[in-house]
């Protein structure tokens, strides 16, 4: 792991605007994250209360679930392509010598950028076509496409992530699976 950050969890160690942008996204997806589990949390403990001590269920309760599930999900694949954490099959590329590495770690992380930026476009025009059926929450009563809105953020900044580590894989010696982790395995994991 890159030590550079130091006390600061969302310091960024890529030069420039490019350290701004890579923190700014690190604090909003912590930021996604938090208030969505724990307003997940606070709403479905206050619906067992409410169902079983009171007697009175949250009408709304499982369209707000619904909501925060979906921003979670999508804060969240971008804070795990932040950790290095996405799924790898890695048996071609750990076989490689480092310079190949290098050349399709880099390779990998734009393709996957790109893929990433188009599922966000595709995703908004999806979200437009949602908003033009006028279709609403029955409990809520709120806009169905406003569930959505998180897809296209989550792609966004997932896209983000990995242009970033193609970057950093370009003006750094080592090869990172992210901005902020350096390839190899941890203690823990286990090469097959």
């Amino acid at each position: 792991m890159d030590d550079t950050k130091g006390s600061n969890p969302h310091a960024s160690s890529l030069p420039g605007v490019l350290g701004a942008i890579d923190s700014a996204v690190s604090r909003l997806e912590s930021v996604l994250l938090a208030v969505g589990v724990l307003l997940m949390a606070l709403n479905t403990v206050a619906n067992v209360i409410g169902r079983f001590v009171l007697q009175y269920s949250l009408f709304f309760s499982e369209e707000l679930n619904r909501i925060l599930i979906i921003l979670i999900t999508f804060a969240g694949i971008s804070y795990a392509a932040r950790q290095g954490r996405h799924i790898r099959m890695s048996a071609v590329y750990d076989a490689l010598p480092p310079p190949a590495r290098k050349g399709l770690m880099i390779l990998i992380a734009w393709i996957t950028a790109m893929a990433m930026f188009a599922l966000c476009y595709f995703s908004i025009g999806y979200i437009l076509k949602v908003a033009s059926s006028g279709r609403v929450l029955p409990a809520l009563q709120v806009p169905v496409y406003w569930i959505f809105l998180w897809v296209p953020v989550g792609f966004f900044m997932t896209g983000l992530q990995y242009l970033l580590t193609a970057i950093k894989n370009l003006v750094e010696d080592n090869i990172y699976l992210s901005t902020q982790v350096l390839e190899g395995y941890d203690d823990d994991e286990l090469e097959v």
